[in-house]
C-alpha cells in the first residue's frame, strides 16, 4: 500500500470520527460537560443542530476528497493484478521475439534485457497502470544468453521471476546491400528469445 492510499484510508476513518461524533445525543452532551465543569452555562438546541451540520458537513468533504484520492492513487502506482496481467502478457509478447546484432553484439533495438523486459511490463499496464515503476533487477549470473530478472513495480506487493534465453535463429540474419547491389561483407547475426515467468524473486 503506497503512501497516498493509507493517507485516504486514515481520511476515511476520520470521516467515520465525525459522523460518529455528529450522532452523539444533546443530553449526554450535557451531561459529559456538567460531569466536567458543573458551572458550565447550558447548550441550547440550536448550537447541537449548527454542530452537526458542520461535522456532516466535513465529513462529506473527507470522503469526496478520499474517493478522488484513491483514483489518483490508482493511476499513479501499480496494484498486483495490473502487473500480473502485465508480466504475463509481456511475457507471451517476448516468446519468440526476434532481433539482430552488429559485429560487437549489440542489439540496435534494444539497450539490454533489462530495459527491453521493464519497456514491455509497462506498454501492458492497461489503463489505470502508470507508464513507469516497473523495474527488472537482473540476477548476478545473467549472460548475453540468458537473463533473470525480478520484475517489480511501485505500488505493487508481488514480484515475479522472468526467465528469457537467447537462441540463435540464422534465418533472421540480415546482410545490407553492398556497392552496386552487391552483397555486403557484414552480415547481423539474428536471434530468437524464449521467455517465461513464475511467481516470486528469482
Amino acid at each position: 500500500m503506497d503512501t497516498l492510499t493509507k493517507m485516504n484510508v486514515f481520511l476515511l476513518v476520520l470521516c467515520s470520527a465525525l459522523l460518529a461524533m455528529a450522532c452523539v445525543k444533546a443530553d449526554r452532551v450535557r451531561a459529559w460537560r456538567a460531569g466536567l465543569n458543573p458551572s458550565a452555562p447550558e447548550l441550547p438546541d440550536s448550537a447541537f443542530v449548527v454542530a452537526r451540520v458542520v461535522l456532516v458537513a466535513l465529513a462529506v468533504a473527507g470522503v469526496c476528497t478520499a474517493v478522488r484520492g484513491f483514483g489518483v492513487s490508482d493511476r499513479t502506482s501499480w496494484d498486483d493484478s495490473e502487473l500480473t496481467s502485465a508480466v504475463h502478457q509481456a511475457t507471451e509478447d517476448l516468446d519468440g521475439y526476434t532481433y539482430t546484432t552488429d559485429e560487437t553484439g549489440s542489439s540496435s533495438y534494444f539497450t539490454d534485457y533489462e530495459s527491453l523486459t521493464e519497456e514491455r511490463v509497462a506498454r501492458y499496464g492497461g489503463g489505470d497502470a502508470p507508464a513507469t515503476g516497473v523495474l527488472a533487477d537482473p540476477a548476478g549470473t545473467d549472460t548475453d544468453t540468458e537473463a533473470h530478472l525480478t520484475v517489480t513495480a511501485s505500488g505493487a506487493d508481488k514480484a515475479f521471476c522472468v526467465h528469457l534465453e537467447r537462441t540463435r535463429a540464422k534465418k533472421h540474419d540480415y546482410t545490407p546491400p553492398g556497392v552496386s547491389g552487391n552483397p555486403g561483407a557484414l552480415t547481423f547475426r539474428g536471434y530468437r528469445l524464449r521467455a517465461g515467468a513464475r511467481d516470486g524473486e528469482c
